[in-house]
């Protein structure tokens, strides 16, 4: 085979999992005002008229077959995530029992797509972000798939640059040069920087860090070892079920398993005791924020505001 077929059939071997089994419970006085009802903000049209799951999964689409996307979800929400169903079936989606966190969110997804293509690049993406150029940051995903092509060791996450000192979001803190220059510029990470304090946001502002986006790409193999790694127990727990995640017995398994786990956060309990294992690509001139809260809502609705009618306050 040829390198320039070699990359094409990896090319084509890309995956997309999107994260949508959170509560969003912190914007929910926002959602319910918005929807009539309890549902997540990922299922609850934010910002214009499509929902941030829909928001999501049409960015996505933009690089990633949406054959070959798969959300992951939580149970409860099923009569919020049945018209997605509906549209492409059961094989596009992860059903979690229960919402244990990121770790199990993310470990689940792997295992069911690393049952189609277990040599398969993957990016994982939050379902409830707002990004203002969709086709500009997807850019910079491809980008990441590349940087994965030239170094599969390593798991590279999207660092945004920041336009402020904030204190409610994680930042990396990047170390010396891998490869790649402008966009697609690949970096090591030295340490993550969670919730810093104001003074601590404000070095990190200054020292050139930049915010964790969470969405992140690499091999499946890559990303099972990190998880096998930093979560021996929660990965040996998953593979004692996963021969039945395929059967008629995937969910009486899976509620088992689930009614016995801990919630485990991704970022915390994974990236940020691995970080010798990641690497961090900075994404500059697409504004992104983490709709974690009303007020970031809010800020982003302003901006656009203020873009279509400059006179707007």
């Amino acid at each position: 085979m040829t390198l320039g077929r070699s990359l094409e059939s990896a090319r084509r071997e890309r995956w997309g999992v999107i994260l949508a089994g959170g509560d969003g419970f912190r914007l929910r006085p926002l959602t319910r005002t918005i929807a009539g009802d309890d549902r997540p903000k990922q299922f609850c049209p934010v910002l214009g008229g499509e929902t941030l799951l829909a928001q999501t999964r049409r960015r996505s689409a933009l690089l990633i077959r949406p054959s070959r996307t798969l959300v992951a979800v939580t149970r409860c929400h099923e009569r919020f995530y049945a018209p997605l169903v509906a549209e492409t079936g059961p094989d596009a989606i992860a059903v979690q029992p229960e919402n244990r966190g990121t770790a199990p969110a993310i470990l689940l997804a792997l295992l069911r797509v690393a049952a189609r293509a277990p040599a398969a690049s993957v990016a994982i993406f939050p379902s409830d972000h707002y990004v203002s150029d969709d086709g500009a940051f997807m850019a910079y995903v491809d980008a990441a798939f590349d940087a994965v092509l030239a170094r599969p060791d390593l798991v590279t996450l999207l660092g945004i640059t920041p336009d402020r000192a904030e204190t409610e979001y994680g930042w990396i803190e990047r170390d010396e040069w891998i490869r790649g220059q402008g966009p697609g510029a690949l970096y090591r990470v030295r340490r993550f920087w969670e919730k810093p304090s104001p003074a601590a946001a404000e070095m990190l502002l200054a020292r050139g860090c930049l915010w964790n986006s969470f969405v992140m790409v690499a091999r499946v193999p890559t990303l099972l070892a990190l998880i096998r790694s930093a979560l021996a127990g929660l990965y040996d727990a998953f593979a004692a079920i996963r021969p039945l995640l395929d059967t008629h017995r995937a969910n009486e398994a899976l509620r088992a398993l689930y009614m016995r786990l801990p919630s485990t956060n991704f970022s915390k309990e994974v990236l940020a005791r691995q970080a010798a294992g990641l690497a961090v690509l900075p994404v500059s001139g697409v504004r992104w924020t983490d709709l974690g809260d009303p007020q970031r809502v809010q800020m982003v609705k302003r901006t656009a505001a203020r873009e279509l009618d400059p006179v707007v306050a």
